[in-house]
């Protein structure tokens, strides 16, 4: 156990990359003394080196920061994406410098990246970037404008949604996607749980036809045998159960023997005494 060491993580072996803690105060020294960062990022690697075995996709810089506060990766927001991106693949979502902005599980291949213009094209896995890094920038459309000169206006209630006041025109035109994606999520999850009873009862219905199916294996003997058996283990239980109903007989009747017994002592007892 004295050898037992971690030769590998990731893409970072064991001797890649390696430093002494002197070279460290070099670095620094260096830094502080001749303004040169050289040594010291030669030192000390970016968080990026780690994640260059990933596929990649761009985005750009007016979506950063909603990303860093649990946006969805939408494709309106995708300025490039890497070739051979596969469905469920772990990929890295960079900005334009090559900063990492999160991992995330790949919804869309690239061939479908290609060819669509709207949905979801990743799912967050874990955020890397620390939020506010890059001007906040969602809620400046005309929509979005639109929605808080309406709320500040009293049409609409605080939350946005549609009161006594709020126009038809607005009602008729305007889409909570918020409000779709949660009916259509609980759409998916009905048809799922539809699914999965469907399945269940198909799989209930194969097991009872193999079962009906499947011939007498070896270790199991034939009905005949089965039927002798159990003629066999009824005659031994119709004994056992006589058996103890003629020991319960013969209880009672002594019972009642000796109690006769004890009458016939009084009855003499009594007729002394009267003599």
């Amino acid at each position: 156990m004295q050898e037992l060491r971690r030769v590998r993580s990731g893409i970072l072996g064991e001797t890649d990359n390696m430093v002494t803690m002197h070279d460290v105060l070099d670095a620094q020294w260096q830094y502080d003394n001749n303004k040169d960062d050289s040594y010291l990022r030669r030192v000390i690697l970016p968080l990026e080196k780690l994640l260059t075995s990933h596929k990649r996709l761009v985005m750009k810089d007016s979506a950063v920061n909603a990303i860093c506060y649990g946006a969805k990766i939408m494709l309106p927001g995708v300025l490039r994406y890497e070739d051979g991106i596969e469905l469920n693949q772990e990929i890295v979502v960079i900005t334009t410098k090559g900063e990492a902005i999160c991992l995330a599980i790949a919804l869309m291949t690239t061939a479908v990246i290609s060819t669509c213009d709207h949905g979801v094209v990743a799912k967050i896995k874990r955020v890397i970037m620390e939020r506010d890094t890059y001007p906040r920038k969602w809620g400046l459309g005309p929509k979005a404008s639109q929605k808080k000169m309406m709320i500040q206006k009293g049409l609409l209630d605080k939350h946005g949604k549609p009161n006594e006041s709020t126009p038809e025109s607005w009602k008729m035109e305007y889409v909570d996607y918020r409000d779709t994606s949660r009916k259509e999520a609980a759409a998916d999850h009905q048809a799922v749980s539809e699914v999965d009873r469907a399945a269940k009862r198909k799989r209930d219905s194969e097991s009872e036809n193999e079962e009906a199916v499947t011939p007498p294996s070896p270790a199991t003997p034939p009905p005949e045998e089965l039927s002798k058996k159990e003629k066999k283990k009824r005659k031994k239980e119709k004994k056992a159960q006589e058996a103890a109903e003629s020991g319960g007989e013969q209880i009672e009747r002594t019972s009642d023997s000796s109690s006769k017994k004890k009458k016939k002592k009084k009855h003499k007892e009594v007729e002394e005494s009267s003599d």
